[in-house]
């Protein structure tokens, strides 16, 4: 070991609550100092019993649930980390219905979509998807990856010499996937409509593809994307719009076709992104677009051309999924939801600072990345797990607390919940003066 390595370790020892994620990325020599350090960190947060991360659970994404730490302590918490917005990831007949796939098609597709790996079960769910949005002359493709949808969906849409014009805030998913399509990358200020305009007008013209991308709800920000003004200045500019969905999809909107459906563009956006994992409670993902589109990105989205298909279990519990949600069923857990949700944003409104709007992602904002490891361990010891995002997620000493809430959460859960955060912000200074 060298003494710079010497140095180094004894350094991360003696200081290892103020290193954050972005510190252990970059190493611009042949060893492996980074991957070593970041391996030695972890060991030293799990001997000091603060590592509350990866902590494993033992039954479904309930609303309470038990919590295993990688040093073997359990811990009972409210589950307020888990974006399981409508609890349909444990519902009888999503599971029945999963269960059913599985014994007629096998545990995995075994092959790529185009090839071998689409089942009659991804048709159904490809039809169910189109009735549920209801427009004429869209089409379904789905991804084995929520993430995987953004990266194939822009990197298939947009081509070298295109471009790729992001909301400052948008998913890292997003982020990478214009980095791979090989188009012009630039960003606008979050939901700032003058300085997207300022873009479109130095970028758009009659000869090269841009394409808008942004989110129904950011989950960084717990606030609504504005797809009303995108849209307009898109149809203005001749630009394409591509809305990621992911946390409000099945959720938003009257009848649960998202932001776009709450906002009264559905018709009018390009490329509608959908994630598996939130409010489906499941797996995976989609684009819902006009069918040429999804013909062309079927075949030209690396990520899906190249990766086997939806596994057969998911699919199926998938279609039950819809069939639920627009469905009595549907209606009276996405009102829950909403009513859920303003509860606890009433309990903790004017206390600590709290992100804008009514939306069920609840972000509590405490500022500096240093006290992101005493304040989770906190948390979890007082009852109540939840999902800290510090820098580089989020902008430096703009970390935050990012809480989900669901349909099936209680009110008493809730109360808990936010006394619970109340008392960690007179602890660690972030109450509102």
């Amino acid at each position: 070991m060298s003494n710079l390595e010497a140095s180094l370790k004894k350094h991360v020892h003696e200081h290892f609550s103020e290193y954050t994620y972005d510190m252990f990325m970059m190493n611009m020599s042949a060893d492996l100092e980074e991957i070593e350090l970041f391996s030695e960190y972890v060991d030293i947060l799990n001997d000091k019993k603060m590592y509350t991360f990866e902590a494993a659970r033992s039954g479904t994404q309930t609303t309470e649930t038990d919590l295993h730490r990688e040093n073997g302590e359990s811990i009972h918490i409210i589950n307020l980390s888990s974006y399981n917005y409508l609890g349909f990831s444990y519902h009888p007949d999503v599971i029945k219905a999963a269960q059913n796939a599985v014994a007629q098609y096998g545990l995995g597709a075994s092959s790529s979509p185009v090839i071998s790996g689409t089942y009659t079960i991804h048709k159904e769910l490809e039809k169910a998807l189109e009735k549920f949005f209801d427009l004429p002359g869209r089409g379904v493709s789905l991804f084995t990856a929520g993430y995987s949808v953004n990266l194939g969906a822009i990197s298939a849409f947009i081509k070298p010499g295109h471009k790729v014009i992001m909301d400052a805030a948008s998913h890292m998913s997003i982020v990478e996937g214009a980095k791979l399509s090989g188009g012009d990358m630039s960003f606008f200020r979050h939901n700032d409509m003058a300085h997207l305009e300022e873009l479109l007008k130095a970028q758009c013209d009659d000869f090269t593809r841009v394409l808008i991308c942004v989110e129904g709800i950011y989950s960084g920000d717990g606030d609504y994307g504005n797809l009303k003004d995108v849209v307009r200045l898109a149809k203005q500019y001749g630009a394409f719009t591509l809305v990621d969905e992911a946390h409000s999809a099945v959720v938003a909107g009257d009848n649960g076709r998202g932001v776009c459906e709450m906002q009264g563009v559905l018709e009018d956006v390009d490329l509608y992104v959908m994630t598996f994992s939130k409010a489906f409670g499941g797996v995976g993902g989609a684009v819902y677009a006009k069918k040429e589109i999804i013909k062309y990105m079927n075949w030209y989205a690396k990520c899906r051309m190249f990766s086997c298909a939806l596994d057969p279990a998911v699919t199926g519990g998938m279609v039950k999924v819809i069939e639920l949600a627009n469905g009595p069923m549907g209606d009276e857990r996405r009102k829950r939801l909403k009513s859920n949700a303003k509860y606890y944003r009433s309990l903790l409104d004017g206390k600590v600072k709290l992100s804008e709007g009514d939306a069920w992602v609840v972000i509590v904002h405490f500022g500096a990345e240093s006290k992101t490891l005493a304040l989770n361990d906190y948390l979890q010891r007082k009852g109540l797990d939840t999902s800290i995002i510090q820098f580089p997620a989020v902008p430096r000493n703009e970390a935050r607390i990012r809480m989900f809430i669901t349909s099936e959460h209680t009110e008493a859960q809730l109360k808990k919940a936010a006394d619970i955060i109340l008392d960690a912000a007179g602890k660690f200074d972030f109450l509102l003066k």
